[in-house]
């Protein structure tokens, strides 16, 4: 069991000042497996004086120079791939030998990603007689949910490390030790002290701190919208830029023409990777009423297949392996919604809200379907973050992109046929950040963010840069 006591705070551990602390649980087991220190507004300012001291210097270093660490930062947390997979795979659930290619993979392969983005990005054009400048915003304030903790970490704090900005990152407290890993990794490659500072903490203290907090220019928060409304409330009073990425309720448009054995599986695994706790997750999937029972038959198959895993052990089939929810409280949260579906109409297919029979303890929730959803039904509107896959009939083309631009959210989508011109087509007309097409492959520096109430912002690649600097004018004479 791992037991911590301490912040990083400019360049040091430091003591939390409170004498709050959490326990972090195995979510197969529910087993606990750490202890975290719950900080306070007190370490917030702490924090937060730390960066604000470190900020003009770590601004000024050179780009080959703070790319340089953020290359090192990558390169270290690689050699740790295996520890950061095992830790993963208890602390979120995901099988272990999935959680290595995608949490873990995905954490390391990026530093290099922002830090080539950085080497290419342009500081500086001519515009008429101005000077136009790229400068970094000053100190963030980064914070991060449990989903996918490490690599969401890194989608903040790479960026803005590499664009010259100081950091104070709060990572969830449901997943906390990942992010002492990668402090640690950070101590370890001699980060100029106070460039990178953390905090953990329960979101209505310590996130709120970070986001009401005056020498904190910016905020970038991932995670739910009511946390990220209440962050955008605490950011106002000082006018700073807020970065938010939400939630999802993203659709998967199958049309008429579309080749259902084909994509059976992508549509399975679209909804259901990392146990359906996936902001971008395929939630919907929207099919010809004329073929909705054939779909839903083929669907039942693939969903079938899925099987409850124990996540310690290897299993390489990640199309069907699947382990537990993040917590209790989320087990509860998406079996209430599963009852709610049977509720409301919705026809349980495969699954249910019971503790799977084979499972008796840790927080699995069973793979589960519903058909014959409309999408006024709670389970179409709301994001579930578990499971739960729902098909919805439409009439013809234009009814399906009425449904799917449906809610109030806009993050990611999907379109399935035979004619991928007409599919481009279809996802031009989708009110969300992102479309795949046919499968697409997941592309890591291509910009990743919502419409409407999925956020404001994008991340990875060049995109997220853009989100660090602040642009200045300088007018010249002639």
């Amino acid at each position: 069991m791992k037991t911590y006591d301490s912040f990083y705070i400019g360049g040091h551990w430091v003591k939390a000042q409170g004498n709050a602390t959490a326990d972090v649980f195995n979510s197969a087991t529910e087993e606990i497996i750490g202890t975290v220190p719950m900080g306070t507004a007190a370490d917030v300012d702490a924090a937060v004086a730390a960066a604000k001291a470190a900020f003009e210097d770590w601004a000024a270093t050179p780009t080959e120079i703070r790319t340089k660490y953020v290359r090192e930062i990558g390169a270290a947390l690689g050699a740790r791939t295996d520890e950061i997979a095992e830790l993963l795979s208890q602390e979120v659930g995901m099988p272990v030998t999935s959680a290595k290619f995608i949490q873990a993979g995905l954490a390391v392969s990026d530093w290099n990603n922002y830090a080539e983005a950085m080497e290419s990005y342009p500081l500086e054009e001519q515009v008429g007689n101005a000077l136009v400048v790229k400068e970094p915003i000053g100190v963030v304030g980064c914070i991060t949910p449990w989903n996918y903790p490490l690599y969401l970490i890194v989608c903040k704090v790479a960026p803005a490390l590499a664009a010259g900005c100081t950091v104070v990152l709060k990572p969830s407290e449901v997943t906390p030790l990942n992010a002492y890993l990668l402090t640690e990794v950070i101590d370890s490659v001699g980060l100029p002290a106070g460039v990178f500072n953390m905090v953990i903490g329960a979101g209505p203290e310590v996130g709120a701190a970070i986001a009401a907090h005056p020498d904190v220019d910016m905020v970038s928060f991932t995670g739910s919208g009511a946390a990220g409304k209440a962050v955008q409330k605490a950011a106002a009073d000082n006018v700073k830029r807020v970065h938010l990425e939400l939630g999802g309720k993203s659709a998967n448009i199958v049309l008429d023409d579309a080749d259902i054995d084909s994509i059976a599986a992508g549509a399975v695994f679209g909804c259901f990777l990392n146990s359906g706790q996936t902001c971008s997750a395929l939630t919907r999937l929207l099919v010809p009423a004329s073929r909705h029972d054939e779909i839903v038959d083929r669907i039942a198959q693939e969903v079938a297949a899925c099987r409850l895993v124990d996540p310690s052990l290897e299993d390489f089939d990640f199309f069907h392996a699947f382990g537990p929810l993040v917590s209790k409280v989320q087990q509860e949260r998406v079996r209430e919604y599963i009852r709610k579906g049977e509720a409301e109409g919705a026809t349980l297919v495969v699954g249910g809200a019971d503790q799977p029979d084979d499972k008796p303890s840790g927080y699995y929730v069973k793979p589960t379907l519903f058909a014959n959803v409309t999408p006024d039904m709670t389970i179409a509107q709301e994001e579930i973050f578990g499971p739960v896959l729902s098909v919805i009939p439409y009439a013809d083309e234009d009814d399906a992109i009425r449904i799917a631009n449906g809610t109030i959210y806009g993050l990611a989508g999907a379109v399935q046929s035979a004619d991928p011109e007409r599919a481009k087509a279809v996802a031009r007309r989708m009110r969300t950040g992102q479309v795949d097409i046919n499968g697409a492959a997941f592309n890591p520096v291509a910009p990743f963010g919502g419409y409407k109430q999925s956020g404001a912002g994008r991340e990875r690649g060049r995109y997220a840069l853009d989100e660090y600097f602040e642009t200045k004018a300088i007018g010249l004479p002639a």
